[in-house]
């Protein structure tokens, strides 16, 4: 049985991910800061909980989710430093104990973020195009991570960094998303006209299976969906699915004032396309906004 070793396995994809995983026979081990706290949670039973990579017994795959939630707070400078250091310290340590293992895992699946492109309007983004502007944080941040991911390979271990977008599940972006709308008070942000990058986390979790199964594949995949929308279109389907009026919407400058930095990533967007990932003959189940909000709401 082929054993996998998460980190951030506890957050919302981790826990998504797990069972898809223990449906497909594998064995799994957990890396947490608190195992107790997650004993008791059905999603754990028969996966090993360990807050130490010196317990982890050998793995054949490495899956690196953990990093603090981009979303969770204003991002002061103290914040994005918490934002850097829960990405980087870890995947360095993850590499450091990866030198020292004799069995070494094959593949290596870490995590990275669509914010690698930066603010690019409406340009069509691929896993070809560069990177964005080093002035902006969530591109210095996603460059670095990557970069010490792919320390890996000179192990011998295949690497794929998946850059995700927006994940839309019963917790995270989407719950944030929908109290204003079920209000009455769901708007665009700005223009609107900036697009917005998502994956439905079904599709996400089998998208990482695709990786884990496909051998031959390695390097950047986008995970969002082929059908990015701009955020005024996001807003109709939400309030439609919703049976809500949308009629508000948010200023620039007032998002600027509430969310700080973070409302340059918001305002501008980015229009991501998943090409590697299609290319490599995975199908989405959700390939549209209007199917995966039907589902989800």
């Amino acid at each position: 049985m082929p054993h996998i070793l998460i980190t951030g396995g506890t957050g919302f994809i981790g826990r998504n991910l797990i069972p898809l995983l223990k449906e497909n026979s594998y064995e799994i081990t957990v890396l947490t800061r608190s195992p107790d706290k997650y004993n008791a949670y059905p999603v754990f039973n028969n996966v090993t909980l360990t807050s130490s990579l010196s317990e982890v017994e050998p793995v054949d795959i490495v899956i690196n989710l953990a990093g603090a939630n981009l979303s969770a707070k204003r991002w002061s400078d103290s914040y994005k430093q918490e934002i850097v250091e829960s990405r980087l310290n870890l995947t360095e340590n993850l590499i450091s104990w990866l030198q020292g293992q004799s069995h070494k895992p094959h593949t290596f699946i870490s995590g990275s973020a669509i914010g690698f492109y930066g603010a690019r309007g409406n340009e069509i983004l691929s896993e070809d195009s560069t990177s964005g502007s080093a002035s902006e944080f969530q591109v210095r941040l996603c460059t670095r991570w990557e970069d010490a991911a792919y320390r890996a390979e000179s192990l011998g271990i295949r690497v794929c960094c998946i850059r995700t977008g927006v994940v839309l599940g019963d917790e995270g972006a989407l719950q944030k998303m929908l109290p204003p709308f079920k209000f009455g008070l769901g708007g665009k942000l700005g223009t609107g006209n900036q697009y917005f990058s998502w994956i439905h986390i079904d599709d996400h979790v089998k998208a990482v299976i695709h990786l884990i199964e496909n051998s031959s594949l390695s390097g950047a995949f986008n995970l969002t969906a082929p059908h990015p929308v701009t955020n005024e279109r996001l807003t109709k389907v939400m309030g439609k699915a919703l049976k809500r009026p949308t009629f508000a919407s948010m200023p620039a400058f007032a998002l600027k004032i509430i969310v700080g930095e973070m409302a340059t990533m918001l305002l501008t967007g980015q229009r991501v396309h998943p090409k590697k990932l299609e290319e490599s003959g995975f199908t989405f189940e959700y390939p549209t906004i209007d199917e995966a909000l039907d589902d989800l709401i």
